[in-house]
């Protein structure tokens, strides 16, 4: 674990306090419409009601099965989980995507900022330097039995603006494989423990997709990505990062991008998807309708759809993504919470802010059911969380994750994302080459890094 950092309260090193509230509404009002342009992403519920105006005021962007098991938390820790002090919360559910985030910017400009807020640590970047959220105590965190030890090196690091911790994780959720056990085991490739044995090289991935393919009959690896504004970027962020090689985004440009390391990864990717072992052509929904019809050995998905592959039937498996080049990474992004910025918060409440954020933690138990891995890691040692199957199976991608690189422009649901997708579906669909592709890529990060940082 990273070494304990030294105790940051809210006026400690603080962007905002170097800022005047007519240059913070104007970097918001710039960040919003920088966010607005940003790609859609799946729909949450409407606001919740209010509960008092003593309350703590809490923005999420959770709905469906998420929404459910997060109200489980918050009537937990209200109730005073564990022997602590209950809550009184005022939860409110936005619509997530560009509107959640522009939402998220405008309240913490216009004085109407929620105490905590959930937002995708991959975003962060986005906010922290502009001051549009408030750094944490880590003093005060401690006090109630949270700190950087808690959290793995390679999700906490991103937590971080200038040495100052602004976002506090609740999961991560990785980019990883589902599989048919009934059909691995008859391919080959599962350990004697009944778990997916390791891979090491492309070769070995490629000669597995073909033995699931002999296996079913059908499809060996299914991944929908056909219009899909983020798939093809996760596939290529996690098996780029396996290369060692550098994805940078410095402000200003030029980007850093290993040329021959990214050409070997989107080779791969086309020898993968090659239209006949595995297809090449699907959509999202195509593909999960495809793996829970047993059209196909194994899928790679978001963990968060364990929910639904559960309804399926199958005798389902889950791993981290395979390792095939020199390391191992996956690709990943991690729900957090973050203090939207206030002007002159009450001491009280912002106490109460930090103590909110170490009770949920501490429930997120319940949060892994959805196929999340909680962030917090006494969670991840209690025997309750080693018999959750297949979650278990894939916690150490926690260990190797890799979340978007850190710029204002990037992140979940980000144009930038969207960007690199183009390229790479042409290259899958076969109508072009994985050389023009990556140059296209090149091409269009450096058309992003040369506007300016609204937030700079």
């Amino acid at each position: 674990m990273s070494s304990r950092l030294p105790a940051q309260g809210p006026a400690a090193s603080d962007p905002v306090r170097r800022l005047s509230r007519r240059r913070l509404l104007r970097h918001t009002m710039a960040t919003a419409g920088a966010l607005l342009a940003a790609g859609p992403l799946s729909g949450c519920a409407s606001p919740a009601s209010a509960s008092g105006a003593s309350s703590l005021s809490v923005w999420d962007l959770f709905q469906g099965g998420d929404g459910m098991l997060m109200d489980e938390m918050i009537e937990a820790v209200s109730k005073g989980a564990r022997g602590a002090e209950g809550f009184e919360v005022d939860r409110t559910i936005l619509d997530w995507g560009p509107s959640y985030y522009t939402k998220l910017a405008m309240s913490a400009a216009g004085g109407r900022a929620s105490d905590v807020a959930a937002m995708h640590l991959s975003r962060l970047a986005g906010y922290a330097p502009g001051g549009l959220v408030d750094p944490f105590d880590l003093e005060l965190l401690a006090e109630f039995g949270v700190s950087a030890e808690d959290f793995t090196p390679a999700v906490w690091s991103r937590t971080q603006h200038e040495g100052t911790v602004y976002a506090i994780p609740l999961d991560v959720h990785p980019f990883i494989v589902f599989y048919d056990r009934k059909a691995a085991e008859k391919a080959g490739l599962l350990t004697p423990s009944g778990e997916l044995a390791p891979m090491g090289s492309p070769e070995a991935l490629l000669e597995a997709g073909k033995a699931l393919a002999e296996a079913t009959g059908e499809a060996g690896i299914l991944f929908g990505h056909v219009t899909d504004t983020a798939q093809n970027w996760r596939l290529f962020a996690g098996l780029y990062a396996q290369t060692g090689a550098e994805f940078g985004l410095p402000d200003g440009g030029p980007p850093k991008i290993d040329v021959d390391a990214a050409v070997r990864v989107v080779t791969l990717m086309t020898q993968l998807f090659d239209g006949k072992t595995n297809p090449n052509n699907l959509d999202y929904n195509g593909a999960l309708a495809a793996f829970t019809n047993g059209r196909g050995g194994m899928a790679m998905l978001g963990e968060w759809e364990l929910p639904t592959l559960r309804k399926s039937g199958l005798d389902l498996g889950a791993a981290p993504f395979p390792q095939v080049f020199d390391r191992p990474a996956v690709y990943t992004d991690s729900h957090s919470f973050v203090l939207p910025h206030q002007d002159d918060p009450d001491p009280a409440r912002r106490r109460e802010a930090h103590r909110y954020v170490a009770q949920i933690l501490k429930q997120s138990l319940t949060w892994a059911a959805a196929g999340h891995i909680p962030a917090y890691q006494p969670v991840l040692a209690e025997p309750e969380y080693a018999g959750l199957q297949p979650q278990s199976s894939y916690a150490e991608a926690a260990e190797v994750a890799v979340l978007d690189p850190p710029n204002w422009f990037a992140g979940a649901g980000s144009n930038f994302q969207n960007r690199m997708c183009q390229p790479l579906q042409s290259a899958l669909l076969g109508d072009t080459t994985a050389e023009k592709a990556v140059r296209q890529m090149i091409r269009e990060a450096d058309t992003l890094l040369r506007q300016p940082n609204p937030v700079a």
